[in-house]
């Protein structure tokens, strides 16, 4: 029951227990560019072993919500140093995860209201953008109809991933996640039941499928190291209208086996509990052997699944997302046995410091005399 709490290296990167605070969308930054109040919220999370950041959308093209932070200006990086900053004093170790949402966009969100990009012109059916309605208010709306990127203009795309990269190293962060899960713009690529393009980005082929992230994996590499490069997964996803397709084990699996030659700093699958309805225990197991690295795995856990999973082999870190929101001070908590507080989902998204930096710490009552 202790190995949650026990140091770890990840690439040489000393991690002071095995508990990652998983990346969440908090919608604080209003004007793209994380502040003051971004910094006190990750540094009061400074207990975990290893936290990854919200998305920061790496092109305007890349943004999908309002109020997200972004990678790709320079105002951008100051905000992000101020972060990293107040992490490190704490003792905390921070990635920074790298988003383009594709075709989970609005026209609204999109430099000079164009239609967002995906592998293929379908929209996802059913899926609501947070972007500006006809009278320039905030709000939901369904995700516009996105067209196909032209296969000259991916390594533009992936331009972006290197350029935000190297603007999160500036900025401090002790590496990057490449957000390539939850139905964003990889996945779009990756899903073969979504994906059927006849070029060499697309169709039957699980190679063509997986060109495009293990291209921007190959370049942020080159740019910044394999040991400060992660990426985020999440097979069987089905989450904004990822649809199940033939292969799909298949294709995972493909995709683990060549991650493996690129000596990343960890995977970080999303969705354990889809994963286990999906395909069980044997396909995590099957990843985990193909992928032979540092396997960050996430999916509502709780201090007694989480001990267990790193206990019988299935992970190396394990994350933990909204129990983080209402307590700053988890690792302890879970250390301890203390209670969790239950967070207001009310304020999950934008807003200020309610909400977000003004959950306290877990406070013992006083022995009695």
């Amino acid at each position: 029951m202790n190995l949650p709490f026990e140091p770890c290296d990840l690439g040489g990167l000393a991690l002071r227990n095995r508990i990652v605070m998983a990346p969440m969308t908090r919608s604080r930054a209003t004007t793209t560019v994380p502040d003051a109040l971004t910094a006190t919220y990750y540094a009061q999370r400074a207990g975990a072993g290893l936290i990854v950041t919200e998305g920061a959308q790496v092109s305007e093209q890349g943004r999908g919500y309002l109020f997200t932070p972004g990678m790709h200006t320079k105002a951008q990086v100051a905000g992000w140093k101020a972060v990293t900053d107040a992490v490190h004093a704490a003792g905390g170790a921070v990635f920074a995860q790298l988003w383009h949402v594709g075709r989970l966009s609005h026209c609204s969100l999109q430099p000079g209201e164009r239609a967002p990009v995906s592998a293929v012109a379908k929209a996802a059916a059913g899926v609501q953008a947070y972007g500006y309605r006809e009278d320039g208010t905030p709000g939901q709306m369904p995700a516009s109809t996105p067209r196909a990127l032209a296969a000259g203009e991916l390594p533009g795309i992936t331009g972006d991933f290197v350029a935000a990269a190297r603007n999160a190293i500036e900025a401090g962060f002790d590496g990057v996640e490449i957000h390539g899960a939850n139905g964003y713009l990889f996945e779009q690529f990756i899903n073969g039941g979504l994906n059927t393009r006849d070029d060499a980005y697309g169709g039957s082929d699980i190679g063509n499928r997986l060109r495009f992230v293990i291209e921007t994996v190959d370049a942020v590499v080159a740019a910044i190291g394999g040991d400060r490069v992660g990426i985020r997964l999440s097979p069987f996803n089905r989450v904004f209208d990822m649809p199940a397709f033939e292969g799909e084990a298949e294709t995972w699996l493909a995709l683990a086996r060549e991650l493996s030659t690129r000596g990343l700093a960890y995977v970080h699958l999303s969705n354990r509990a889809a994963i286990m309805a999906s395909a069980g225990e044997d396909f995590l197991r099957a990843f985990r052997e193909a992928w032979g690295g540092t396997l960050i795995l996430a999916g509502n856990y709780t201090r007694e699944s989480a001990a267990a999973d790193l206990e019988g082999g299935l992970a190396d870190l394990v994350a933990f997302g909204r129990p983080f929101i209402a307590n700053p001070d988890l690792v302890e908590r879970l250390r301890n046995g203390w209670p969790l507080a239950e967070g207001d989902t009310a304020t999950f998204y934008g807003g200020g410091a309610v909400g977000y930096t003004d959950y306290p710490a877990y406070r013992r009552e006083p022995e009695p005399a």
